[in-house]
């Protein structure tokens, strides 16, 4: 039985120093950082680290329902997306993550544009 990329890649560990190095440049990012001012980014991180975990083939995940419900209230735009997902890619090429990863992951998240984006 072939490895998930979450084993593939170092485990928790790994998709940990990839969510801080993600995050960076989310707050970096003019458009970005307003939707982050009053977020705990500790709290966040240790969320979006479990569920990139699970986006990976890893434990836990996360509906559908409670991602829309966590995001909704943000007014999130087709734009806020794209350059989330951009910042990600940047983020995984960086970090050491292949191309066909990098993308399945990509795709992955993309396909819940529906359940995020409501603006």
């Amino acid at each position: 039985m072939p490895q998930s990329m979450f084993h593939r890649y170092g485990g928790a560990e790994k998709v940990s120093d990839l969510v801080f190095a993600f995050y960076d440049r989310v707050l970096a990012s003019d458009r970005l950082s307003p939707f982050f001012a009053a977020c705990d980014m500790r709290r966040l991180i240790e969320h979006q680290t479990k569920y990139l975990a699970a986006v990976m083939g890893g434990p836990q995940s996360y509906s559908e329902e409670h991602l829309h419900e966590v995001h909704a209230p943000l007014g999130i735009s087709n734009a806020d997306l794209k350059e989330m997902l951009a910042l990600l890619r940047s983020a995984m090429m960086d970090s050491g993550y292949d191309v066909d990863d990098t993308d399945r992951v990509i795709r992955r998240l993309a396909a819940l544009r529906r359940v995020i984006v409501s603006a």
